[in-house]
């Protein structure tokens, strides 16, 4: 169609469009006679030409041309009506056109900017664009398409506006992207981004969840350097972070320098203190300050949680009913964590009737049980080896929608292991590895001290591939670590060389477990064999596996320095691991 029309009849044909849109009556001329030649270019052209003059005019054009039969409006044309827009300050009305084809164009990548972004164009109206762009795919959690456009930005000089830094970095903190997060405030402040109240509390609330104290302090400095002054936000994030690091004289200081500066502590402040003292199990101190801080504050359900809580740690369980009981007589939400707390404590103990019926109540105030509900009962139920009650649970969680988790496997595989129920125990880490989970060592570790015959050991590989899944080196790596260390070495030996035979490599945790394994009964040949390998493979020794092996093997301290000795000798210990292990041996 556009090749149909020259350059001079284009011309004339825009001229002729903006003429007759001008009037102000060309929807009845226009469709009609010109409609049908109305191209992506002719609109551009048009819509330039009309945008001096006012609003309506270039954003009635705008969508009569959308309605136009086997006409759609090239990204071109949107992107230069949402400038156009923006330029005659209809923010509202650009941002909403921008998120549209924000939704059905890939905007995010270089060359489509390049090609859109008119580099002669208005600075202010590019950077107001761009921004809303950054904040679309922020908090639609894109957050590399995100940062795509905001160094974008950077890079062709246009400076991001404030907001959509804030959005980015909080976007970028919600996903615990804590390194990006850092890199995105260097880059902002570098182009003349001054950071406010908001983008320090983002910036400190990520510090809160990396725990990383020294760099929140430092943080508060260039606050008070910038006269920044902190809110409640602020102080009760600090707080937080201070209480989760156990850092009680620190949180209090926070909290003594918030009051000072006029801002009162709220229930959230006094709820991270009376925390941080319950997880130590100080109950003394946090019952102290919750009788303090009560007659200032209103205590609400988290408070009596916690307390809860700690009651149930410190084995207090008659305290813990009582605070309950008070939660209920003050009207506040008993919620299913509060019960998880006593749930817990009462299952410890072995009340398994009480903790039934407490199940029951519940069920009878319509509080649905958790994930932490299902598998306090299972490991409950595991321990006492009532694995018929525990496969119930496990099924009831099921038909609550719920899934089972790592802890939800393991409490099983462990139960069926002490049950010597070998079938069940092997079901359930077929179940395990099928949804996604990877064993640890110890759940190994009991499947083959249960399988007394090594031939039953040595099937379980083949086994798991049988279901379809996955025998790597992982598997190998923790049934050898532990027939190694329970003195089996003839099965330890034999699945070394399955594994071999199926072209799975060992790595140098399995040679030194067996190694040491070999060292420990006296053949002293078959190690040194096993050290020239690892030497022609280049595995060597980390800190990692010399801790690993100094813990598992605590009691045979002669023996594992010889051991090491042996192996720096063989170069398979590098001089830096050599000192670092001098220094830990000191």
């Amino acid at each position: 169609m556009e090749g149909l029309i020259s350059a001079s009849g284009e011309r004339r044909l825009v001229k002729a469009v903006c003429a007759v849109v001008i009037k102000g009556y060309w929807d009845k001329l226009l469709k009609p006679k010109i409609g049908s030649l109305v191209t992506s270019s002719v609109t551009n052209q048009a819509l330039l030409d009309l945008s001096p003059y006012s609003f309506s005019i270039s954003w009635s054009f705008f969508k009569w041309v959308d309605t136009v039969p086997q006409y759609k409006h090239s990204l071109q044309s949107s992107w230069l009506m949402i400038c156009i827009l923006t330029k005659q300050r209809h923010l509202k009305t650009a941002q909403n056109l921008l998120e549209k084809i924000a939704r059905r164009d890939f905007l995010s990548s270089p060359a489509v900017l390049n090609a859109l972004v008119d580099s002669d164009g208005e600075s202010d109206v590019n950077s107001h664009v761009l921004s809303w762009l950054v904040i679309f795919y922020a908090n639609s959690k894109k957050n590399p398409d995100a940062l795509q456009v905001f160094d974008h930005m950077r890079v062709c000089g246009y400076k991001p506006h404030l907001h959509a830094c804030t959005v980015l970095l909080n976007s970028l903190v919600k996903e615990r992207l804590t390194d990006t997060v850092w890199k995105v405030y260097k880059k902002m402040t570098r182009v003349g981004v001054v950071p406010n109240l908001h983008v320090y509390n983002v910036l400190i609330h990520a510090c809160s969840k990396s725990g990383d104290v020294e760099k929140a302090d430092e943080l508060l400095c260039e606050m008070e350097s910038k006269n920044v002054f902190p809110d409640i936000f602020t102080f009760n994030t600090l707080i937080s972070l201070y209480c989760k690091k156990g850092m009680h004289y620190e949180a209090l200081s926070v909290q003594d320098r918030m009051e000072r500066g006029g801002v009162s502590p709220d229930i959230i402040t006094y709820n991270s203190l009376v925390y941080s003292y319950c997880r130590e199990g100080r109950m003394r101190e946090a019952l102290r300050l919750f009788n303090d801080f009560s007659t200032r504050v209103s205590p609400n359900h988290v408070t009596y949680t916690t307390l809860i809580d700690g009651y149930c740690r410190v084995g207090d369980i008659n305290e813990a009913l009582a605070l309950r009981g008070t939660m209920e007589a003050k009207g506040l939400y008993i919620g299913v964590v509060t019960y998880n707390a006593i749930l817990r404590k009462l299952c410890e103990e072995g009340r398994i009737q009480d903790a039934n019926k407490l199940l029951n109540e519940m069920s009878g105030r319509k509080i649905e049980a958790d994930n932490i509900t299902c598998n306090t009962l299972i490991n409950a139920y595991c321990k006492i080896g009532d694995m018929k009650s525990a496969s119930r649970i496990k099924n009831k969680m099921l038909e609550a929608g719920l899934k089972p988790d790592e802890f939800t496997y393991k409490a099983l595989i462990h139960g069926f292991c002490k049950s010597r129920d070998v079938i069940s125990a092997k079901g359930i880490l077929f179940d395990m590895i099928g949804s996604g989970f990877s064993p640890s060592y110890c759940v190994y570790s009991w499947l083959v001290d249960f399988l007394n015959d090594d031939e039953a050991v040595l099937k379980l590989p083949d086994e798991l591939v049988e279901k379809g899944l996955c025998a790597d080196v992982t598997v190998y790596r923790a049934m050898i670590r532990r027939l190694c260390k329970k003195e089996r070495i003839d099965c330890a030996r034999r699945v070394f060389v399955n594994m071999q035979t199926k072209g799975i490599l060992g790595d140098a945790v399995i040679y030194t477990n067996l190694a040491y394994a070999y060292s420990r009964c006296g053949d002293a040949l078959s190690a040194s064999a096993l050290f020239d390998e690892m030497y022609k493979r280049r595995l060597m020794v980390t800190l990692k596996i010399f801790k690993s092996i100094n813990a598992s093997y605590a009691n045979d301290s002669g023996l594992l320095d010889v051991l090491w000795k042996s192996m720096v000798e063989r170069g398979l210990i590098s001089k830096s691991i050599y000192k670092q292990i001098e220094q830990l041996n000191m």
